[in-house]
């Protein structure tokens, strides 16, 4: 199966009042495994950003005057995203854009993004899982211990990077990644009452390296086995019944 975590940065909120895609930043998974593809490009709105969103993503309209147009770049863009099912925080939002860029572009190979791909909406799908709480990706980074600490403004491919540890962690299983220890790994609010950590002490989830050889798998012996039949049989004795 293969998927492409997405993540956009625009000029404002509303494709329907002009405002355009400027940063498009994805991740590929292939079976949930992260393979190390990405696409990442900045690009020209051919408009200016609005002082908010500067104020969100950093981007500025100085930094766009030499990036590519949209056109410039669509046919790459969507070539990587072809036949994957997209996974985005937000879906609608993101999906919005896209549509409205090509839309724009006016190409009779690209029409609307659900021609060309599914798509997997994790706000929804964390707010199935976590009903009544924040479900933002800096507060599913929590609740995941993934760490964002590098995430002091938006940006697309760092938050598609981030979104892909935390889908992987959502939907029960992680591919590349290593657990922090602790039963309660998973519930970093319970995990910290226990221990009194603060944010900035909670273990983090980190990536393995990719070069790293296979877990070797240990078989117990004959004896091994013969003594823990020999223990059972004690233990059975001992309690003056079966118990399994």
């Amino acid at each position: 199966m293969r998927q492409v975590v997405l993540d956009t940065e625009t000029t404002g909120l509303d494709p329907k009042s002009g405002h355009r895609i400027i940063e498009i930043g994805c991740v590929e998974l292939v079976n949930r495994k992260l393979t190390g593809r990405h696409y990442h490009h900045y690009i020209n709105p051919q408009r200016r950003v609005d002082d908010g969103a500067v104020e969100v993503h950093g981007i500025t309209n100085e930094f766009l005057v030499d990036k590519p147009v949209f056109a410039q770049v669509a046919d790459e863009f969507m070539d990587f995203c072809e036949g994957a099912e997209l996974v985005i925080h937000n879906a609608p939002f993101d999906v919005g854009f896209i549509d409205a860029e090509l839309a724009l572009l006016g190409s009779p190979r690209w029409q609307n993004v659900s021609a060309h791909c599914a798509v997997l909406d994790t706000l929804a799908l964390a707010r199935e899982k976590h009903p009544g709480q924040k479900n933002n990706l800096d507060a599913l980074c929590k609740r995941y211990f993934v760490d964002n600490s590098q995430r002091d403004l938006h940006g697309a491919l760092l938050d598609a990077e981030i979104l892909a540890d935390v889908y992987l962690l959502m939907t029960g299983g992680q591919t590349d990644l290593m657990l922090a220890q602790g039963s309660d790994a998973l519930d970093p609010d319970a995990d910290e009452r226990k221990r009194g950590l603060s944010d900035a002490d909670s273990p983090a989830i980190c990536r393995l390296p990719r070069d790293r050889s296979s877990l070797s798998v240990i078989h117990a012996t004959a004896q091994e086995i013969e003594a823990h039949q020999t223990m059972l049989v004690l233990l059975q004795k001992s309690a003056g019944k079966h118990f399994w």
